[in-house]
């Protein structure tokens, strides 16, 4: 059996100290939003306490499908690589970046180059960059994928984009690893499906997505974004790939979504016989420690589509 942990949404706090030149860009918006919104309800105690309890349940693998930082400071990126370096070895941890983490021009290279180490392929040692995803690293009998959809956008967008490239080289991985009878896990931070979020925060390439599924199949995929525990499906019956979302991770209690969860997999079986357990495990209280909130049989054929 194979454990795969999944966190998302993390948004590091607190916010590094910030010049007017660096609020000059749309940054300004979201340190507005910061200051009205996020700082009250994102929590490193969460984040710990969460992390702690991953921990403890002893995951082969822990899977991070971004936005870790909040506008991309210089600061906050450091800061994001000193806090992966307390998750674990980039070996045991996989990163693909969030729209937060590409929130201006510039902001993704500098991200490629300082979180390289969780953002690339095994025995890769060329740089990280746009071209580098998706990138592939096996462990055991799981093939663990990395697409990136983060791109810097207009004032009061959060748009992904999957675009010809992207989908060409994913194809590609998909067909080789499932020629290997892999278990095939797509990370990817905005969700894939129609009417998971809001138009200014939807991925531009579902279509494109859902072809490349159904022609080169998956056994399952990770996205983050929408802060939700979300469970949609690709594909018609006795095909279908589940589409798993998770709550932002340093939420606290109280505020407008879900507390701090995480997503438990427990992976059994061989090709054509893949059994997957689901376990959602989150805050329930400000004072509760983790504890399971949901428990489900995704490999089950009683297992119905949420959209």
């Amino acid at each position: 059996m194979f454990r795969l942990a999944h966190i998302s949404d993390v948004h590091l706090g607190p916010l590094p100290d910030v010049s007017y030149r660096d609020l000059a860009s749309k940054r300004v918006l979201g340190y507005v939003n910061w200051q009205r919104n996020r700082r009250r309800h994102m929590h490193d105690a969460v984040i710990d306490t969460i992390v702690a309890d991953i921990k403890a349940r002893s995951p082969d693998h822990l899977a991070v499908t971004g936005d870790l930082v909040n506008l991309a400071l210089d600061a906050e990126i450091e800061m994001a690589k000193h806090w992966l370096e307390t998750l674990g070895s980039p070996h045991d941890v996989s990163v693909v970046p969030g729209n937060h983490d590409a929130y201006v021009p510039g902001a993704f290279d500098k991200v490629c180059r300082s979180w390289a180490a969780w953002m690339s392929g095994d025995g890769i040692n060329t740089p990280v960059d746009r071209n580098a995803f998706p990138y592939l690293r096996e462990r055991g009998d799981v093939a663990l994928i990395g697409v990136s959809t983060a791109r810097a956008t207009a004032p009061f967008m959060a748009n992904g984009f999957f675009m010809e490239g992207q989908a060409g080289r994913l194809g590609k991985i998909l067909d080789a690893t499932g020629r290997q009878g892999l278990f095939r896990v797509i990370m990817i931070h905005h969700p894939p499906v129609r009417g998971a979020v809001s138009q200014q925060k939807r991925l531009f390439g579902i279509a494109r997505f859902h072809k490349i599924i159904r022609r080169h199949g998956a056994e399952l995929v990770l996205h983050g974004h929408s802060h939700l525990p979300s469970l949609f499906f690709i594909g018609t019956r006795g095909t279908r790939v589940p589409v798993v979302g998770v709550a932002a991770a340093g939420q606290a209690p109280g505020g407008n979504h879900p507390a701090a969860q995480y997503n438990l997999f427990d992976i059994d079986g061989e090709k054509g016989n893949w059994r997957i357990q689901l376990t959602r495990r989150g805050l329930t209280g400000p004072a509760i420690p983790p504890s399971d909130l949901q428990t489900l049989e995704l490999g089950a054929p009683a297992a119905t589509a949420a959209s």
